[in-house]
């Protein structure tokens, strides 16, 4: 991207300033996109093909506790969005790890079989060159049913686990009609802005941010690349994963200490545009039921629900979700 064009995007982008109709487009890796820690590689090879997995690895800031944070995203995200995250848990001591997955934000877009395995798999190769041999581990969204996944490969490496309203609290299966990778990619490549924008807006029962401008207009801004094709391949791909391999059934088999923090106005569900039955479009994404249901299933589990909050508590009600997860850190 032109250096002038990056110049005029970035403060747009980093203030949360209103979205405009055209944006800079930004490649499959975001280059040019600056995160706000310093951005390492992981060199990856998976079904043949050399991959690079993007992450930073932020210090703490006071004290130091020897204790590791690794935060996960979400589908529609990507690190950066961790921010103020990150922030908090360096300057309560923590080091903190925040991968983008395979597919997703810094990381390569790759054309292969995604699956939570590999995922988690990924992540406990990125700890083990770290050198960082337990972890908590903190999911939002789709990051839940990848932290989840860890948590059940790796307890011996995971301390605690927190899920931020994941995904996968219930099979989409039952009540999602099936759709081909290929139907995915096609839904995907149609993406625009506005498109993304109104997906967004369903995260906020309260309104829209401005201030989530930022973390929307990269993606935006990906729509307008050459390289789109080949994120919007990935963004089908990872789509059957979460459809095809759902964690629900195996919440009674985790044995690490786990903090659910669910926002109660949150009604999200994998593939809602496609169920077309009103009765089973109710019943879905109903995550007061889904919380209380998943913290009865996982032994010893804690439940904080957040009344009023949608999707995004770590971005909507920032205090109070820092509150929650530094309480259960302690």
């Amino acid at each position: 991207m032109p250096r002038f064009l990056l110049f005029l995007l970035l403060p747009l982008l980093l203030s949360g300033a209103p979205a405009w109709s055209q944006t800079a487009p930004l490649n499959a890796t975001l280059d040019g996109y600056e995160y706000p820690f310093a951005v390492k590689i992981l060199p990856l090879k998976i079904e043949g093909q050399a991959l690079r997995m993007a992450y930073m690895d932020v210090p703490a800031t006071a004290r130091a506790n020897g204790r590791t944070v690794v935060l996960l995203h979400g589908k529609n995200f990507f690190g950066a969005y961790w921010r103020e995250t990150i922030r908090t848990l360096a300057a309560a001591g923590f080091r903190v790890v925040v991968p983008d997955q395979i597919g997703f934000g810094k990381s390569d877009k790759a054309d292969i079989h995604y699956s939570f395995h590999q995922l988690a798999r990924n992540t406990k190769h990125l700890l083990d060159t770290l050198g960082v041999k337990k972890a908590i581990v903190v999911g939002h969204s789709m990051g839940g049913m990848l932290a989840t996944r860890f948590a059940l490969l790796y307890p011996e490496a995971t301390e605690k686990l927190v899920l931020e309203n994941p995904i996968g609290l219930e099979d989409y299966r039952v009540g999602v009609p099936f759709q081909t990778v290929d139907q995915a990619e096609a839904t995907e490549r149609k993406s625009t802005e506005a498109s993304i924008r109104k997906y967004h807006a369903t995260y906020y029962p309260n309104g829209y941010p401005a201030a989530h401008d930022q973390w929307l207009l990269p993606l935006a801004a990906q729509t307008t690349s050459p390289d789109f094709p080949k994120v919007a391949r990935a963004n089908g791909l990872t789509f059957e994963m979460i459809y095809q391999q759902p964690v629900s059934y195996e919440f009674n088999r985790i044995a690490v200490p786990t903090l659910l923090i669910i926002g109660q106005a949150d009604r999200t569900v994998v593939g809602k545009g496609l169920i077309k039955d009103p009765k089973t479009l109710a019943q879905m994404g109903q995550y007061p039921n889904l919380g209380r249901r998943t913290a009865a299933q996982i032994k010893g589990a804690k439940l904080v629900e957040l009344p009023n909050v949608g999707h995004i508590p770590h971005l909507e009600v920032s205090a109070q979700f820092h509150k929650a997860l530094l309480t259960f850190l302690q």
